[in-house]
């Protein structure tokens, strides 16, 4: 896939990916955009100077590309999003058939296209709901480990259902916004007698490495959605980090999970990689989709439903020293999101554009590969950076950068840079 734009070899946005996203630049307002090599594509820019003439399919959707979030284009569903790509592929090719569109009409190139260092990024889509599930195996199982013992790491439910708890869309925020470390109540001793919290900031920061997907076409309150069409109503995937704060979320999950532990940010990728781009690289989870212990409407036709995705997670300290402290795969999932939207919806939950499932924690079985700092270190064995500091729980000033690209060089398929720093907790008079 070469192209007549110099692309970097080792671009997450190469002519094979062509992942969609809102973009404002040049005191524009936000449009629909999409990222290839070191530029963003205005589509609005580029709709309106008659870039789309040669297809014919989206002349009637033109006004889409002018919207502030992605919804609009995302509720079209997969067989449009797949022409849109397609076509621009076709544009950038070295090849292209359509020459006249692009690559030799200078003044829409300078219109149109945008260095990616001009341009401001935001949450692509408007989102209404966020659920995020618990479908990393071996996140599920190191976790429950600390908390039950070996033998009772996996509750009785889990290799039946994807688990899952609904939290919170507000507080979804893009790449590059600093994350405030979150006050709440913490009980400091476990062990006394009787158990009485204190307001704090928390000590016990954390982070979760995990895919997210975005929902495109809507299903009826009352009309679930067959694991067989479960695809079909999927847009595409971002990269997300479900930031933590644990000694919050030990005192507060009992009964009803995380609360206020999970709401203060989620932050995700704001470039949407869609399923044909990862098409290429599917691959069977931790089990097959269609293993017998689960019921029929779990049960997918093809065992590849994952994607094989190599992950790794980087913490640069305030003295900008940086260290790759995991490294995992996006094969170490137990579900996949057509599975996830299935069982959502089985009780007839209407599920709307734009609506973001998170994947859960996605952790490998080896030392170096999970997926949140809590099962490198089990709060209390500091894992050594770099620099050759020690960190138990993320620090004041620490930035950690999810990042994640299948594929090979010149033709990567990624999502770009996860990133988020961690500032003081905000003074508090209570």
């Amino acid at each position: 896939m070469a192209s007549w734009l110099q692309i970097p070899k080792n671009s997450p946005f190469s002519l094979a990916n062509i992942p969609f996203g809102i973009i404002s630049a040049r005191s524009a307002s936000r449009a629909v955009a999409i990222a290839i090599g070191d530029y963003a594509l205005n589509l609005n820019t580029f709709a309106s100077s008659g870039g789309f003439a040669q297809l014919p399919e989206i002349q009637p959707h033109l006004s889409v590309f002018g919207q502030p979030t992605l919804n609009a284009f995302a509720a079209l569903g997969r067989p449009v999003h797949r022409q849109v790509r397609e076509y621009i592929q076709n544009v950038f090719r070295v090849d292209t058939p359509f020459p006249q569109v692009l690559k030799e009409n200078a003044p829409l190139q300078k219109d149109a296209l945008v260095p990616l260092s001009e341009v401001t990024n935001h949450v692509p889509m408007q989102i209404g709901d966020y659920t995020d599930f618990y479908a990393g195996l071996n996140h599920a199982y190191n976790v429950g480990v600390l908390f039950r013992g070996p033998d009772n790491a996996l509750q009785p439910n889990y290799k039946h259902l994807p688990v899952a708890y609904h939290s919170r869309a507000s507080s979804v925020v893009t790449s590059g916004t600093p994350i405030h470390r979150p006050n709440g109540q913490i009980l400091a001793n476990p062990t006394a007698t009787p158990k009485v919290p204190a307001f704090s900031p928390c000590k016990r920061l954390d982070i979760e490495l995990e895919l997210a997907a975005f929902v495109s076409t809507p299903n009826d309150l009352g009309h679930p959605v067959s694991i067989n069409n479960a695809e079909d109503h999927i847009f595409g995937v971002v990269l997300m980090n479900d930031w933590s704060a644990r000694d919050i979320q030990a005192w507060e999950y009992v009964p009803l999970g995380p609360f206020n532990a999970k709401n203060f940010a989620t932050t995700i990728t704001p470039w949407v990689v869609l399923l044909d781009a990862l098409e290429p690289f599917r691959s069977a989870g931790l089990e097959p989709g269609d293993r017998d212990s689960l019921l029929p409407y779990l049960r997918e036709k093809r065992a590849a439903n994952v994607y094989d995705i190599p992950l790794e997670v980087e913490l640069t300290n305030e003295g900008g020293k940086s260290s790759v402290i995991a490294k995992s795969n996006a094969k170490n999932l137990l579900y996949s999101f057509p599975q996830m939207l299935a069982h959502h919806t089985i009780t007839g939950c209407n599920m709307n554009p734009g609506d973001l499932l998170g994947s859960g924690t996605i952790s490998g079985t080896e030392p170096g590969t999970q997926g949140s700092i809590l099962e490198q270190t089990n709060g209390k064995n500091p894992i050594k950076l770099a620099d050759g500091s020690e960190r138990i729980f993320l620090e004041d000033g620490d930035t950690v950068v999810l990042r994640g690209m299948a594929g090979t060089e010149g033709n990567y398929v990624g999502f770009g840079d996860c990133v988020g720093k961690i500032l003081p907790a905000i003074k508090l008079d209570i």
